[in-house]
């Protein structure tokens, strides 16, 4: 049988709902008027480098330019038309997607993983292990890629000389070089690239976990996996949904990997959205004989940030029906 409700307790749940009177946006504004002198920088660099030459480009998908002089053979929406029917742009949205389906689930199931054993308070040297794990992300990637090529080369004690030495390989391979190594080179040394920065973030989730939901379940009975199901996965989902548009959006841009490991080669087998687009624009390629056209660049720039408005829709989408379905099936 319910208990009846106080008096008091129906104002407060009527006040709840009617919600705090709504303040003036110039109100806000005044109040919190440091803090938009905090960001004021920000958002002038944002406008100067990210906005302005988004909308200065548009105009230039009209025309068939090489970037010298100003543009004047105009061409109308032909340029859009031929990255539509270009199986090269499609090739490289594909390496694209392949690069963002394997590294998303695998980066995250790590990061998450690290982000469990980091956030155990009786782990020592925790913020050590947290600096060595973060140092990648904060790399750059065309060192990395520097690096890795130097480790995956031909010459000198590399890694077909260690795996040579054990026995695990009879020839030296080319793994840059060879097509059917050369993307996931690129994919598992990206997981390792970013991972840090999905660590620091499962880290940051678990952490508003309370303490004392676990002390109550392990006191219920229940052991470690039964928490991890009934208490740490529910209170991360929103935390983890924010994660993983973020993931896959950060994976969808790869471009600086690419380019510096194999700059879409061999024979474009690792060729990347955001390669064909560079290539496009400033000529050559892993496949010969490209010519600057900054005018077909932006449009196939303009094309692909429409596919991926269109999926970040969807995904908030999906998430939304998922949330309704599961907050309707716990009402049940």
């Amino acid at each position: 049988m319910q208990a009846p409700t106080l008096p008091t307790e129906q104002k407060i749940v009527s006040h709840q709902r009617q919600g705090a009177p709504k303040r003036s946006l110039w109100r806000e504004i005044r109040t919190n008027v440091w803090s938009y002198i905090y960001i004021t920088p920000m958002f002038v660099l944002l406008l100067v480098f990210v906005v302005y030459p988004i909308f200065a480009s548009l105009g230039y998908t009209l025309y068939q330019w090489n970037g010298i002089g100003d543009p004047s053979n105009y061409v109308g929406l032909d340029n859009f038309v031929r990255v539509i029917h270009d199986p090269f742009f499609w090739g490289s949205f594909l390496h694209t997607l392949i690069y963002t389906l394997v590294l998303v689930p695998i980066q995250l199931l790590l990061a998450l993983a690290l982000a469990l054993v980091l956030n155990n308070p009786k782990l020592r040297f925790a913020s050590f292990y947290r600096s060595v794990y973060f140092i990648p992300a904060v790399t750059s990637p065309a060192v990395i890629g520097v690096v890795i090529q130097l480790i995956l080369s031909n010459f000198g004690d590399n890694l077909n000389q260690l795996l040579l030495s054990m026995h695990l390989i009879h020839e030296h391979i080319d793994w840059l070089g060879d097509p059917r190594f050369a993307l996931g080179i690129i994919i598992t040394v990206g997981i390792w690239n970013t991972l840090g920065y999905n660590m620091i973030y499962f880290l940051a989730g678990l952490q508003t976990i309370p303490a004392e939901l676990y002390e109550a379940a392990s006191i219920d009975g229940a052991n470690s996996i039964a928490r991890f199901f009934t208490i740490t996965i529910p209170l991360l989902r929103a935390v983890g949904l924010v994660i993983l548009i973020l993931a896959i959006l950060g994976s969808l841009q790869v471009f600086d990997l690419v380019l510096v490991l194999t700059d879409g080669g061999p024979y474009s087998a690792t060729e990347v959205v955001n390669t064909y687009i560079y290539h496009q624009a400033f000529g050559g390629s892993a496949r010969a004989g490209v010519q600057p056209n900054v005018g077909f660049a932006s449009a196939a720039s303009f094309f692909y940030g429409l596919i991926l408005l269109g999926l970040s829709v969807a995904q908030l989408l999906i998430f939304r029906y998922i949330n309704r379905q599961r907050a309707i099936e716990s009402g049940q």
